[in-house]
């Protein structure tokens, strides 16, 4: 395990710059799909639902498994270095959005809604009325923002467990469950627990439902342990690798399965044996997609390039920003007279340039922006050493 959390693995990186740069489209397409959202065109189109669909069955637990791989390697700094570098990355812009520019999000959704009339500044002391979700304005967990929320409390609930695995007497269990993992398909059983906990979460609890990213909160747990039991290990590694072909193969015929069981009704009730298999099924492709990805990740994204050093530190800032840059562009776009192609290409490139000014001119240069951001501060120069005299030659 020392070997393995001594390199770096460019394609975690790779791969989660692509994720929330693929999360930053989707929320531009919002704006038309037919499900609800903040703030919506006047005209929307079923057709979106199927992109959207394929996409939110790999897009997240492809986050979270990329974050629990990258656990593996913060671990090795030791458990104090662990929570103080989550709580700096995670929570604390959480916090800062939530008092922030998320406020601006709740308003544009009320002020759309006909919920509220009023400026903005009108809104600020109804922002604290109530929780978000439970009908009332303070969005708690940062709209979508909850990522940052749901990965710390994850990383800080998991780390008694992942620790003893990982530097404790576990390490012996762990590298068995490796060896057992590194055998042919035997990787697969990694949707197993997740897989089977799907019937029971009733999608009318909150924190149960399927909003949050297109699954519901316990079932990311599953994907972030797995993203550590996999770089925990190189042979586990070497086999997802190997079987990425039949990993995406198996991933999309078990997504047109679950499409011909629902047929165009959409989700089965909750409770029934249809919800019970289909919950399951969608569960199960979504492994396969998300460890075939991995598997080209691994194949092809482990050479470093320029853009990736400079992207990877922009993605926490830009994922941060993003759907507040989106909400606050599309808001007034989505009133004017053009086509609605037009209108997803003007969100789309100004909302990514706005985003990139940001992050530019007013976080990456500035320390206290940085730290606000999740960002480690910028190295401090080292002072110019003093002139030495130069002996007087005579």
């Amino acid at each position: 395990m020392e070997a393995l959390a001594g390199r770096r693995r460019f394609e975690l990186d790779w791969l989660r710059v692509l994720a929330v740069l693929l999360v930053f489209v989707a929320h531009c397409a919002r704006f038309f799909d037919t499900a609800g959202w903040h703030v919506k065109n006047s005209t929307t189109y079923p057709a979106l639902e199927t992109g959207a669909g394929l996409v939110v069955t790999w897009l997240m637990p492809l986050l979270f498994l990329v974050s629990g791989a990258s656990t593996f390697f913060a671990l090795r700094k030791g458990p104090a270095r662990f929570v103080k570098d989550r709580t700096l990355r995670l929570l604390v812009p959480l916090v800062v959005g939530i008092f922030s520019h998320i406020i601006l999000c709740v308003y544009l959704e009320r002020r759309t809604q006909y919920a509220f009339r009023g400026s903005f500044f009108d809104f600020l002391p109804h922002y604290f009325d109530g929780l978000y979700l439970f009908g009332g304005n303070f969005a708690w967990m940062g709209l979508h923002l909850w990522y940052l929320e749901v990965l710390f409390v994850y990383s800080i609930v998991c780390l008694p467990l992942f620790h003893w695995l990982l530097a404790g007497s576990g390490r012996r269990l762990m590298a068995r469950l490796g060896d057992f993992l590194a055998l042919p398909g035997a990787v697969y059983l990694l949707a197993v627990p997740g897989t089977l906990l799907m019937p029971f979460l009733d999608p009318a609890n909150v924190f149960l439902s399927r909003d949050w990213g297109g699954w519901s909160l316990p079932a990311y747990l599953f994907f972030f342990a797995g993203g550590l039991v996999i770089y925990s290990h190189q042979g586990v590694q070497d086999r997802i690798r190997r079987q990425r072909w039949l990993s995406l193969a198996a991933g999309l015929l078990l997504l047109v399965v679950v499409a011909v069981l629902t047929g165009g009704s959409g989700e089965e009730r909750f409770g029934t044996q249809e919800y019970a298999l289909t919950t399951m099924i969608h569960s199960l492709s979504s492994w396969c997609l998300v460890l075939g990805i991995l598997g080209l990740g691994m194949q092809r994204l482990t050479v470093y390039r320029p853009f990736l050093g400079y992207a990877g530190e922009a993605v926490l800032p830009f994922y941060i920003l993003h759907q507040s840059v989106i909400l606050g562009v599309g808001y007034f776009v989505v009133q004017w007279d053009i086509p609605d192609l037009a209108k997803f290409g003007l969100i789309l490139v100004a909302s990514f340039a706005v985003i990139l000014a940001i992050y530019e001119l007013l976080v990456r240069r500035f320390n206290v922006m940085r730290v606000l951001f999740g960002l480690k501060p910028l190295p401090k120069k080292a002072a110019p050493r003093p002139a030495q005299p130069q002996p007087i030659r005579t």
